[in-house]
């Protein structure tokens, strides 16, 4: 039997790839992860892929957020444990953490609950963790709009 051609593989893979959300997923959360991805897509360098089976963002090969099942409606995002600290304070109602967290620079989002201000910040802020030089020079450069959800 013939192998498929490599243009074939590759739209298979990245069908793949693209993880969808369940479908039992309330509306409003479904919406917010809508929202959150044209958002992180914006930002040079992201990719979607999936970790532990589940819809995520990556930079360079590097884990930015990934959409966590066992706290249905929460995304796992990158964060600084200075930024998370401040985060839980402000904003109890829209960050938090369980116990697995503790240790690891994430913080939990309720997606519904964040204003697209909020995600552009924690975003840009995980996206400045993870990015390269070259993509933190290049999104830095005079000219380039920065501060506007997508």
């Amino acid at each position: 039997m013939p192998r498929p051609s490599a243009p074939k593989q590759r739209q298979r893979s990245q069908q793949r790839r693209e993880p969808k959300l369940s479908r039992e997923m309330p509306a409003a959360i479904a919406r917010a992860h809508e929202r959150f991805l044209r958002i992180a897509r914006s930002l040079p360098g992201t990719e979607l892929s999936t970790s532990y089976g589940t819809p995520s963002i990556k930079v360079s090969g590097k884990l930015l957020s990934r959409w966590r099942t066992e706290a249905e409606g929460a995304l796992a995002i990158r964060c600084d444990f200075l930024d998370r600290q401040i985060l839980l304070q402000v904003q109890p109602e829209v960050f938090f953490l369980t116990e697995h967290y503790r240790d690891y620079p994430m913080i939990l989002m309720r997606m519904e609950k964040a204003s697209s201000k909020t995600m552009l910040d924690v975003l840009d802020r995980a996206w400045r963790l993870l990015a390269p030089a070259r993509l933190l020079k290049e999104r830095d450069a005079p000219g380039v709009p920065r501060g506007k959800v997508p």
